[in-house]
């Protein structure tokens, strides 16, 4: 799933980590804007154990779309010390500093890190090193030879697996959701796609071996 950004200001891009340690509160935390699975708290804190804060933000000029290839299948704060394995992890992103904003419209203090959309070329030229070897241990191992496409449908899983993080937020988290986020056409929602092609996903249930974390 990539963020794209609308036609507001640009936000900064953090290339490394000391672009990183610029955004650390003064207690040494980094703020993350999570929009996927990282709406449910279960899942955040299975990626970051220690994390603290969690707690739900409006981030105006992004909107979601499922347009990323993946080999498997909110915001709050983590220390300073995870930082290069969360870019380890979200490899494949753009990382961007972005001001949430309360529910009430007031922008939180410290700007959190979002990882948006990055594109095929810069990921193989920035990321890979321009190095097919890497490329491969990353995703061509995988069969993937592109990453960020438009005409991928979400893994079930996964989206049944948003859905119900979004919903356990509440309504205002669960339409916004459903009714801003959407397939890699980018004209239709989630909601409008579980209504149709997509009808049944919210009764399947996950494997077992993921069960506990992919329930919302």
């Amino acid at each position: 799933m990539s963020s794209d950004t609308s036609t507001q200001q640009t936000p900064a891009e953090l290339n490394d980590e000391v672009d990183f340690e610029a955004l650390l509160s003064p207690d040494g935390l980094l703020s993350i804007c999570g929009f996927g699975s990282l709406l449910s708290e279960r899942s955040a804190r299975s990626t970051f154990p220690d994390l603290i804060n969690f707690r739900v933000a409006r981030l105006n000029g992004f909107r979601r779309v499922f347009a990323h290839a993946a080999p498997f299948d909110t915001n709050s704060w983590i220390e300073k010390g995870q930082i290069r394995s969360f870019m380890e992890r979200e490899l494949e992103f753009r990382f961007l500093a972005v001001v949430p904003e309360t529910l009430d419209g007031k922008p939180y203090q410290n700007p959190a890190v979002l990882c948006a959309r990055y594109s095929d070329e810069e990921f193989f030229r920035v990321r890979c090193k321009g190095s097919k070897e890497i490329y491969f241990q990353h995703y061509g191992q995988f069969g993937i030879d592109k990453i960020w496409v438009d005409d991928i449908f979400p893994c079930r899983v996964y989206l049944r697996h948003c859905v119900l993080a979004a919903n356990n937020l509440g309504d205002m988290a669960s339409n916004n959701f459903l009714d801003h986020t959407f397939l890699g056409d980018r004209k239709t929602t989630i909601r409008e796609y579980l209504a149709t092609a997509g009808s049944g996903i919210m009764e399947e249930e996950p494997p077992e071996s993921i069960k506990s974390r992919y329930e919302g």
